[in-house]
């Protein structure tokens, strides 16, 4: 079942339910999805890796407005932020945690022969395809930035 079907079944499921804040977040992808689908060159369809960078982009937009609503003491739209964030994480596949990150981090670097901060660039090529959807760029960054420094 691709990404647009699930979305479909859920929002159906939301709008039976009247969930605000899930009908609110699908809408969203949907329409994030119908805009990669009509896009130049798409040819009416996304891959799935598309897909998980579509929702990534969704999910990351999402932080940084929180971010901004946060240090601009705005609690309301904050929290209408937090609840898109979590819906959108449900069709993401599932985050590795710190520990894991490291660990695999840690086998590239060995891999790629990677020794200092310079050989940073090689080992992100890498990580960031090997971990696409399982962790975000910035996290990815900063363990790669902590063990190469090491």
């Amino acid at each position: 079942m691709s990404l647009e079907q699930k979305i479909t079944a859920e929002l159906k499921t939301a709008m039976l339910a009247k969930d605000e804040k899930a009908l609110r977040s699908l809408r969203a992808i949907k329409a994030a999805i119908l805009l990669a689908k009509t896009s130049e060159g798409a040819a009416g369809e996304i891959k799935e890796e598309d897909e998980i960078k579509l929702l990534q982009k969704l999910v990351k937009q999402r932080k940084d407005s929180l971010e901004i609503y946060q240090q601009q003491n705005r609690a309301d739209l904050a929290q209408k932020e937090q609840e898109e964030i979590e819906v959108i994480e449900k069709f993401l596949p599932k985050q590795l945690s710190g520990e894991e990150l490291k660990a695999v981090i840690a086998g590239i670097i060995t891999q790629t022969g990677a020794s200092s901060p310079a050989d940073m660039g090689k080992v992100m090529g890498v990580a960031t395809k090997q971990l696409a959807g399982q962790a975000d760029g910035k996290a990815i960054s900063a363990v790669v930035k902590e063990l190469l420094a090491k």
